[in-house]
């Protein structure tokens, strides 16, 4: 059952993700925030301290499904299985946490002030991590030769561009909201481009597969 404060906190994240994202950190006040919530200005304070606080609350919402969209590099596993689960998992990151995403979008552009050291080095050790997996099956012949940085760089654009430019997308597209099929549509496009474009074997076995052959 959840409890008062995880539902307050909850609602107040979700409002200041939605002001952060429209209005940027300095342009938002709490006030507004805790109007959006439905919750006392008095609230805010009373769970996160400060407008700061909350907003690295926001940053850490959206830093933890990154690192989790990389678990299937973290696993032995072909080049195509890998990616697919990568790009999945970006797509459904910019579905459900559009706001989140637009502004860690927004951090990372303003050189990211209030990311801390300890949120940089985790982010910039699992890209590398990631980049070197792709580097290795590059160097393995599982794929073309790609610069590894920047296959990476695209799926990142690719994916986040879902959240980031939804006002683009809707304008384009002539809907006020994406449904499963458009989503559905954009991690099949995207995972063919890749895949395709990547020269990989999408008929190479698994690794418990190729364990049972041997």
């Amino acid at each position: 059952m959840t409890s008062i404060r995880e539902r307050n906190t909850a609602l107040i994240l979700r409002a200041a993700s939605e002001e952060f994202a429209d209005k940027g950190f300095a342009a938002s006040k709490t006030s507004d925030i805790a109007a959006k919530a439905g919750v006392p200005k008095p609230n805010v304070y009373y769970y996160f301290k400060s407008k700061e606080n909350l907003y690295r609350e926001v940053l850490e919402s959206i830093i933890e499904p990154l690192l989790e969209a990389s678990a299937p590099f973290n696993q032995p596993g072909q080049p195509a299985d890998v990616l697919r689960a990568y790009i999945r998992s970006k797509i459904r990151i910019s579905r459900e946490l559009p706001s989140a995403s637009k502004v860690f979008a927004s951090e990372i552009m303003h050189g990211a002030p209030h990311l801390s050291a300890d949120q940089t080095a985790q982010l910039n050790t699992q890209a590398k991590h990631n980049i070197a997996c792709i580097q290795g099956w590059v160097d393995q012949g599982l794929m073309a030769k790609v610069d590894p940085h920047h296959l990476m760089f695209s799926i990142w654009a690719a994916t986040q561009t879902y959240a980031d430019f939804d006002w683009q997308i809707a304008t384009v597209t002539g809907k006020a909201n994406l449904d499963d099929a458009d989503y559905e549509a954009a991690a099949q496009t995207i995972i063919r481009l890749v895949i395709k474009g990547c020269e990989i074997d999408e008929n190479q076995p698994s690794a418990s597969e190729q364990v049972t052959r041997a």
